[in-house]
């Protein structure tokens, strides 16, 4: 797994935002992590985050990318005879929490492009639209070229997304060997 940790503070930290100035700003980046979790585990994390003093808001941006978490149930069993509980595993593709000025976490995945999938037989389609000799020649070829530009630009759209993606591992190796760096 990657894990890359970076916390800002003053000047250059205000560009994220304004509080961060003065409390600072925390990015955290976790790529292809893998574990396994106790049910017991998580159950008794309520006690360690309960506070009665209220904490400083600390912005902060944590992206997790490619991660796997199997939570397994280590009660004890009701039933001697049951084979128990299934584990369950739960896969992040790709997600990024963050925390603004206000104290609150936003939560957000990466927007994928979706192609849809035809449900129909080919002819069906082209029987629900109104014929084209109805419509000026013009705008006919306007109709024509409508799918024909769909499919370009989810085509560059899918470009771009592989392109930003090779340019956030490209910065995160950069960043290895100088953790200042700044594009």
């Amino acid at each position: 797994p990657a894990v890359c940790l970076r916390f800002e503070l003053g000047p250059a930290a205000a560009l994220r935002s304004p509080l961060a100035l003065q409390n600072g700003f925390l990015q955290l980046l976790l790529h292809t992590y893998t574990a396994e979790l106790l049910m017991s585990f998580l159950t008794n994390l309520g006690p360690f985050l309960e506070d009665e003093i209220v904490p400083e808001v600390i912005p902060m941006e944590i992206e997790v990318v490619d991660a796997k978490i199997t939570l397994k149930d280590d009660s004890p069993q009701l039933y001697p005879t049951s084979p128990g509980p299934v584990p369950v595993t739960l896969a992040v593709d790709h997600v990024v929490v963050r925390r603004k000025d206000d104290g609150v976490f936003y939560l957000t995945g990466q927007q994928q492009i979706w192609v849809p999938l035809p449900c129909c037989p080919p002819g069906y389609a082209r029987e629900q639209k109104a014929p084209l000799e109805s419509v000026p020649a013009a705008r006919g070829l306007q109709l024509q070229q409508v799918p024909e530009l769909q499919r370009e630009l989810q085509a560059v759209r899918m470009a771009l997304a592989e392109a930003n993606l090779d340019k956030a591992r490209l910065l995160q190796e950069v960043r290895k060997y100088n953790p200042l760096f700044q594009l």
